[in-house]
């Protein structure tokens, strides 16, 4: 990373966003007691709370199928309506999976929710990693790097769409013939665009496409070789991408509080679903020409949480998550994208309690850049 965007990191604040609960469950494959809920009453109070609370995104999930404690799911775009009615500053991300969705289809409806919302909406494309939900909705599984390549196509969909008339496009996805979308979004150029994932196949799409790559939970050291690898391959294209990290956050008054809850969480874990997920993921990231994807490392433990997001360790007293916070944001992470166990109490302690903290370390740090 250059000394310039060096210093720019340091200027701009590192923003949050949280998972939104549109899925039964909660956000450990566990039977602890999770005191969240997936209704839309719940999810209104929530943005509303979190939008209190200094909280910049909410990223509505997708979900075709049960499975892994997700018995129902409600659709991510119409569900991100809702959210954005019920705020006035919150941006919520939506979702989206290439096979089941077209490109245009996702343009029009982001078009139009972008105007709704006055300029607060986002994608984020899952290449997918479950295959039995392809195969329930009877859509072809790809390889590994086939996902991403057609997800690469999908963005590139997008942008011509929300950004040139008579667009035209000749992929192997995906072709557009002098094809014009009226209005155009509120945004400009373009609503962003989000994606996830930690193989090469990932950070090279980013690379070139994506305006934010999400990248599941790690150690500070794994996530700056991801961020390393990804910035130095978007400099090549003459692109630029922001970087947000997977953190499931415990934060209560002591840090032995915090590590109970977790060694709760985890004692309670629903072995038969974690090691169906963790089949289920492994697979899909084995089938990658590096026989890797997001979960190849993670453990049982780790499993727990969908995205790894034990791994972050924001796990503690609310001085030690927002230097741990801080010390993400010296190696390059924009956004921390955040579970909880308990949202609205937990939203509400780490804006009161936490946030804090992680603005005057900032601003610490910030002035020992000035100096």
């Amino acid at each position: 990373m250059s000394q310039q965007s060096t210093v720019s990191a340091a200027d701009t604040p590192i923003k949050f966003a949280y998972w939104v609960p549109n899925v039964s469950g909660g956000l450990v494959i566990s039977k602890i007691e999770q005191r969240t809920g997936w209704d839309i009453d719940y999810n209104r109070e929530l943005a509303q709370l979190a939008e209190q609370n200094g909280f910049d995104y909410a990223l509505s999930q997708i979900r075709f199928t049960a499975g892994y404690g997700a018995e129902y799911q409600h659709e991510p775009v119409s569900f991100s309506q809702a959210l954005l009615a019920a705020t006035q500053k919150l941006r919520v991300i939506a979702a989206i999976l290439p096979g089941p969705w077209h490109p245009a289809v996702v343009a029009k409806q982001i078009a139009t929710l972008d105007h709704l919302s006055q300029g607060r909406i986002a994608v984020n494309i899952v290449s997918g990693w479950f295959k039995s939900e392809f195969t329930a909705l009877g859509e072809p599984w790809l390889e590994h790097d086939e996902r991403y390549r057609r997800s690469e196509e999908f963005i590139r969909a997008l942008k011509g769409i929300w950004t040139q008339d008579s667009f035209t496009f000749r992929g192997d996805f995906y072709r557009f013939h002098d094809y014009s979308l009226k209005p155009k979004p509120v945004q400009r150029p373009h609503p962003e665009i989000f994606q996830g994932g930690s193989s090469r196949a990932a950070r090279d799409m980013a690379s070139r496409v994506s305006d934010w790559y999400f990248t599941n939970g790690n150690s500070v050291e794994g996530i700056k070789a991801q961020i390393d690898d990804i910035r130095a391959k978007a400099t090549k294209e003459g692109h630029s991408v922001k970087i947000g990290v997977n953190a499931f956050i415990i934060a209560r008054d002591s840090e032995a509080e915090a590590k109970a809850v977790l060694a709760e969480i985890i004692e309670k874990a629903d072995p038969a679903a974690v090691n169906a997920f963790g089949h289920e993921v492994k697979q899909a990231g084995r089938a990658s020409p590096e026989g890797e994807g997001n979960w190849a490392k993670s453990s049982f433990e780790d499993l727990v949480q969908y995205n790894d997001g034990f791994k972050t360790n924001l796990i503690g007293s609310p001085e030690q998550i927002a230097e741990r916070i801080v010390a993400l944001k010296a190696v390059g992470v924009d956004l921390v994208l955040a579970g909880f166990l308990h949202y609205h109490e937990e939203i509400e302690y780490f804006g009161k309690r936490v946030l804090p903290r992680v603005r005057e370390l900032e601003s610490g740090a910030l002035g020992r850049v000035a100096a």
